[in-house]
């Protein structure tokens, strides 16, 4: 089965992709949104068919006492959205520290500053969709 994971943050959308046997996550691209979540759910509709994807593992953000705050809650209404243009299971991953894992996994790499910033949200889908994929 081939997925597709999501971090979703407040301007950007971290995309990774699984191989077709849903055993490896590989990050993929950053998408700039703005808050244009129509036009986000779009793309991610393109990615969907364009890959064949058949299942979507969005990461999902709580804060760190397991309580659901207002980033956990645009998770929650992005992934209600995004089944509803898609007929594909749609997950929730717990995604608390992801960001930062992919940040100090892109220090130790040597990567500048300036390349972290363009692809550490990629890595932090990578993360969520491995995650994901371990536990399964």
């Amino acid at each position: 089965m081939k997925y597709l994971g999501l971090d979703l943050g407040s301007r950007t959308l971290g995309v990774a992709v699984s191989d077709k046997t849903g055993l490896i996550a590989s990050n993929y691209k950053v998408i700039r949104h703005n808050e244009e979540y129509d036009r986000l759910l779009n793309e991610v509709l393109l990615l969907v068919k364009e890959l064949e994807i058949e299942a979507i593992v969005l990461g999902f953000p709580k804060n760190m006492n397991n309580t659901i705050g207002p980033k956990g809650e645009l998770s929650l209404n992005f992934k209600e959205e995004l089944e509803k243009i898609v007929n594909i299971p749609v997950f929730l991953q717990d995604e608390r520290l992801s960001t930062k894992s992919a940040t100090d996994m892109l220090i130790q790499g040597n990567v500048s500053r300036k390349a972290r910033k363009k692809v550490v949200d990629s890595v932090a889908a990578t993360i969520i969709l491995q995650t994901y994929l371990d536990r399964s």
